[in-house]
């Protein structure tokens, strides 16, 4: 062994005799008898307009697959429940209520942004 050697390491047992002195203190305090130079960090600045800027493109980009995807498998084929509509004639007067202008958006194949109610809500997310 070196003489600095020997010296670090006699000081790194001295050290731990005393007590109280942790391992990541002796180490700083050997690096320090070698000469070495103690390692520093410097994190930058974070821009806040790039972090929300690149996040709100990458939710676009996310979303955009659940907004076009086709919810009914069986869309236009002869197996497809949602083809069948059911409609009731109150006896009141007012018009026929049934159930086609909510199904045929889907049993024509469209996503989720062809749905009467969800459509428009889905249109405030990006793309």
């Amino acid at each position: 062994m070196s003489r600095k050697t020997t010296g670090a390491v006699a000081a790194l047992g001295a050290a731990m005799l005393l007590g109280g002195v942790t391992a990541q203190a002796a180490h700083a305090e050997t690096e320090q008898l070698g000469g070495l130079p103690l390692p520093t960090t410097n994190l930058q600045n974070t821009d806040a307009q790039q972090a929300v800027g690149g996040t709100t493109s990458a939710l676009g980009y996310a979303v955009a697959p659940v907004k076009d995807l086709r919810l009914d498998p069986w869309a236009g084929s002869s197996a497809d429940v949602l083809d069948n509509g059911v409609a009731v004639v109150p006896d009141n007067g007012l018009g026929p209520v049934g159930t086609a202008p909510l199904t045929s958006p889907l049993s024509a194949g469209g996503g989720a942004k062809d749905l009467p109610v969800a459509g428009p809500l889905l249109g405030a997310l990006p793309l």
